[in-house]
């Protein structure tokens, strides 16, 4: 039986499924050409039809329907695409040739348009642009009315141009010029159109003013005047260097690490002083032409100048994006990597060497340290000499042993910062929720600790009970774990549901089915739109897994088990109600057509749907085999202790244990399905009577004998009537997306799996309003264990800076070439502190990326804001007694808070000029204490030695409530592991 078609009637029949994967993943080997199209495509969606084809079954369960872009979009009024989506994380890319084939293949949800995005060819790379830079244009006569328009980074000016020539009739002999608005105060004129969009620093959310010449010659301004009044920022004199940075999207990253630079003092000095006018190195092939540094520059004289609450950095921004393609656009980045990469940009445009000599590197030799270590700074200076080396350059010895000869190789290398690690836990806290084989216990929600290189099966060591574990997302089951995966695959944010599926062991002659059931909810009307008489349903509630005995995949007994299952929040029929109704054909004919189609079902699932007569009648459908079976045994009503007593039992609504909302009943997800044939639904006829009587068998066979008749792919109508019995909802066998309704097959009399099945409970709105609690089906109760506070591990910053110079084994991948053996070793090497620089920037490594697992350590480094004393950790000792002690005071802090994917960035500085502690968040300033900067997300420290420290010199202002909205607030920073009650926990 093939897979089932699409509603709309537009895809063709597809290849086999080996085909299917040859050809895609063919095409997208393509290398990336400019001017070539390639389509976002949904990595769930994705992923997913990779399952599929893989599994080599028509009939898998896994089967994907309809391409759905649905996550990509912020909504689906205007399909715009949402920020900071990360390719291979949220979406692929497939060239338009394999688009075109995956499109006629499987169709797609009907009204979504097409991702294409174009190739571009930009400075430092090819790539496909995925967020293309959206302007806003208008003319200078009327500048409330504007439009706004998208277009590449390659493109250029003269695009702009004829575009807002088109949009506003703009006589093509008419003599213009454009303006780029670059701030809230200030304009400049774009000169040259032939300059791309990318070089022009035009960016998103900017605006380009045309001005029209008048008829006597004269223009009707010098410059458009596009503040309303810029006299109060004209007239500020506020402390310099206390500025805030305007947040152009998801640049949170950058700001912070530029307040932090911002408030090295020896570096903005020589800014301020403009000493770097004589050493813009414009011919360094290293360098980025004196760009960076000029760009560098122009932020800070405008944030020391004292004249502005708040700086625009949007021509840094567009400087750097230019030079490192990989902080182009806006997605979230790490702002070490911005930090590095900007050291790194300002060192070699300010490189007094101009011509770097060929230095031939040599070993210790058993030479002396000093000796060596001498020669190493000598070479390093005579290729690199700035205000970067001057300031944050210093030097560590590295030892290698070859565990085969033991050919000890010994190196001086410079450093610009320490990147330090964290002890790591080797346990994990995690967060699940209990669900039971007693139909009448609510979910229970534990905190467990587990081994952090453990497996699924240890959620379930503590019971002799048999568990399915799996992750729910949007009312379906994203994944269903195996009890052998490794934990690092279950990320914390995630909505992990673990379930009792049995009281005893598994038989292992394969009598057992374990059903993976979703709740949908029919809408009122068809979608005769798209070409069908399908019906709309939406996901809601809680899913379940459910170990069902074989002899009991009969329709009947399905669903009496699901009734006993769904008890305590599922009413059963009154008797007075179970009576038997006739239906016609044409109601026959609708339910054998109960597909799903487009409807508004985005209302939040607790609450009731609109009402509707319910459709009482359903057909069995065809044998359609599900996906990964797994042998399980019979279910037993035997409960697990569940503290009922508990009056949190009544609490309202779980919600998400996440911070992105990833609930499985947070809201409800419309589908779209491609049934189209009769036998795709199969319907549950149940008694609802305990006696039975002759003429039951005679009814089966009847039923069984209609079934045949509509499973021949024929309109299916009946020409005369049938009896049946009331039932609460209907069963309907779907992928596991609960998106594509599949068959059920039927062998004596019961149904046929010989895989893993997804079930749908299809109900009517008003079958579901009247019998489906869902107030008392969201409960839940809170085991003990959550209410025990998470302690958080706490380690001193000299521990960390002692486990930088342990000695450890290189990995396979990172082999040392030994020059004794002649081959790559897995050599011991040690790290060892030789001197330091004057600015000492220490990197806390709190991000771990392996090929296994990615997370964020929380841990809590507490670090002396004065006195660090490095003298312990340092090889050189003093030779002279007039030199100062290793000691460093803090001076900035980088921040970030929450995890990996979706966090903010903000930092703490002290001021160079009056000694006060400030609390910088994009564009928001406020006093800071000193107790308040140690918290669990310190990232960046940033030391000066404490010879160099000057003392203040003016007196640190005095907090005030008086002063004006946006500018410095005595505002107090209590609250989130000690961070301000002013930082935004939301992502940028």
């Amino acid at each position: 039986i093939m897979a089932a078609s699409s509603s709309t009637g537009s895809a063709t029949e597809p290849p086999g499924l080996e085909t299917q994967w040859r050809e895609i993943d063919n095409l997208n080997q393509q290398q990336l050409r400019a001017g070539d199209s390639w389509y976002l495509l949904d990595k769930r969606w994705y992923d997913q039809w990779k399952e599929y084809v893989h599994a080599g079954d028509q009939n898998s369960s896994s089967y994907p329907g309809k391409i759905d872009n649905t996550e990509l979009y912020e909504d689906l009024d205007s399909y715009h695409l949402k920020e900071r989506l990360s390719e291979n994380e949220d979406f692929v890319l497939v060239p338009a040739e394999a688009w075109h084939k995956l499109l006629s293949w499987y169709d797609m949800m009907d009204n979504q348009p097409p991702l294409e995005r174009k190739v571009v060819d930009l400075p430092s790379t090819v790539k496909v642009e995925v967020y293309p830079v959206e302007i806003y244009l208008c003319l200078s006569s009327n500048m409330e009315s504007t439009v706004s328009a998208c277009f590449s980074r390659a493109d250029k000016i003269h695009a702009i141009h004829q575009k807002i020539r088109q949009h506003f009739n703009v006589s093509e002999t008419a003599e213009s010029r454009l303006w780029m608005r670059s701030t809230d105060t200030s304009s400049e004129r774009l000169r040259n159109l032939n300059m791309t969009i990318l070089d022009s620093c035009l960016s998103s959310g900017m605006t380009v003013i045309m001005e029209i010449r008048n008829a006597d010659g004269t223009w009707p301004t010098s410059r458009p005047q596009i503040m309303r009044n810029s006299a109060d920022e004209d007239s500020y004199r506020g402390p310099p260097g206390v500025c805030g940075l305007t947040n152009l999207g998801n640049t949170c990253f950058m700001n912070s690490a530029l307040q932090c630079l911002s408030n090295t003092p020896p570096l903005t000095e020589y800014f301020l002083r403009n000493s770097y006018l004589e050493e813009l190195n414009f011919t360094n092939p290293l360098g980025m032409k004196g760009e960076i540094a000029e760009a560098y520059a122009d932020v800070i004289k405008q944030m020391w100048s004292g004249r502005h609450y708040s700086v625009v950095p949007r021509v840094f921004k567009t400087k750097v994006g230019h030079f490192a393609s990989q902080f182009l656009g806006y997605q979230q980045h790490d702002s070490q990597e911005l930090l590095s990469f900007l050291l790194d940009g300002l060192h070699e445009d300010l490189n007094r060497v101009k011509k770097k000599e060929y230095i031939e590197l040599r070993d210790a030799d058993g030479r002396p340290d000093q000796e060596v270590a001498e020669e190493a700074w000598r070479n390093h200076l005579r290729r690199n000499d700035s205000v970067i080396v001057d300031t944050f350059h210093g030097l560590f010895k590295s030892t290698l042993v070859c565990p085969e000869c033991n050919k000890v190789s010994v190196t001086f290398d410079p450093f610009c910062y320490l990147s330090v690690p964290l002890p790591v836990s080797k346990e994990r806290v995690m967060e699940v929720f209990y669900v039971s084989l007693d139909p009448t216990a609510k979910p229970t929600q534990y905190r467990l600790i587990v081994p952090k290189a453990g497996r699924v099966i240890d959620f379930t060591l503590t019971t002799e009970t048999l568990m399915a574990v799996a992750d729910v997302f949007n009312h379906r089951f994203y994944r269903i774990y195996q009890a052998d995966e490794s934990l690092s695959c279950i990320l914390d944010r995630d909505d992990i549901f673990v379930y009792q599926l049995s009281s005893g062991c598994v038989d292992q002659d394969g009598e057992e089915v374990v059903m993976a059931i979703y709740m949908r909810e029919r809408s009122h009307y068809r979608d005769y739109g798209s070409g069908s008489n399908n019906y709309g349903t939406s996901l809601f509630g809680h899913p379940l897994l459910m170990s069902v005995p074989r002899a009991q995949c009969t329709r009947e007994d399905l669903y009496q088990l699901l009734l006993k299952r769904l008890a305590r929040y599922v009413h059963p029929l009154d008797p007075s109600e179970e009576v038997e109704e006739e239906e016609d054909e044409e109601d026959l004919y609708k339910a054998q057509t109960n597909g799903v189609s487009d409807d508004e079902g985005e209302e939040d699932s607790e609450e009731a749907g609109p009402s509707k007569k319910e459709e009482e009648t359903q057909e069995s459908g065809q044998a359609k085999e599900q996906n990964n079976c797994q042998s399980e045994a019979s279910p037993s009503s035997e409960g697990e202790e569940k503290a009922e007593e508990e009056e949190s039992s009544s609490e309202p609504d779980r919600g998400s244990s996440t911070e992105e909302g990833q609930s499985a009943c947070g809201s409800t997800d419309t589908n779209s399905q491609d049934a189209t044939d009769g036998d795709q639904s199969a319907g549950v006829e149940p008694s609802g009577k305990e006696e039975e009587d002759e003429d039951e068998d005679e009814e089966e066979e009847e039923e069984a004998a209609s079934c045949a008749q509509a499973n021949k792919r024929l309109p299916g109508r009946r020409r005369n009537t049938e009896k049946q019995k009331k039932a609460l909802f209907t069963i309907q066998a779907v992928n596991s997306n609960g998106t594509t309704e599949r068959g059920m097959g039927e062998v004596d009399g019961g149904f046929s799996f010989s895989s893993q099945p997804y079930i749908a409970i299809d109900w009517d709105p008003d079958m579901k309003k009247k019998y489906y609690n869902e107030n008392e089906a969201e409960k839940y109760i809170k085991h003990q264990s959550m209410d025990v506070p998470h302690q958080q591990i706490t380690v001193q910053l000299q521990e960390c800076i002692e486990l930088f110079t342990t000695v450890e084994t290189l990995e396979e991948e990172n082999p040392w070439y030994c020059p004794t053996c002649k081959k790559h070793q897995l050599a011991t090497k040690k790290l060892d502190l030789w001197s330091l620089p004057e600015v000492l920037i220490i990197h806390l490594k709190r991000f771990s990326y392996t090929k296994y697992s990615r997370e964020k350590l929380d841990t809590i480094v507490e670090f002396p804001l004065r006195d660090l004393d490095f003298s312990g950790f340092l090889l050189k000792k003093t030779v002279n007694s007039t030199e100062p002690p290793c000691r460093y005071d803090l001076i900035s802090v980088s921040n970030h808070f929450g995890g990996l994917r979706d966090g903010h960035y903000t930092s703490y500085a002290r001021n160079k000029d009056n000694g006060q502690w400030y609390y910088f968040d994009d564009s928001k300033v406020t006093y800071a204490r000193e107790e308040q900067i140690v918290t669990s997300a310190v990232y960046l420290l940033f030391y000066q030695r404490q010879d160099k420290i000057r003392q203040p010199t003016v007196p640190p202002p005095v907090p005030s409530s008086s002063q004006p909205e946006n500018h410095v607030s005595s505002q107090t920073h209590d609250g989130m592991d000690g961070a301000s009650s002013c930082v935004s926990m939301e992502t940028d």
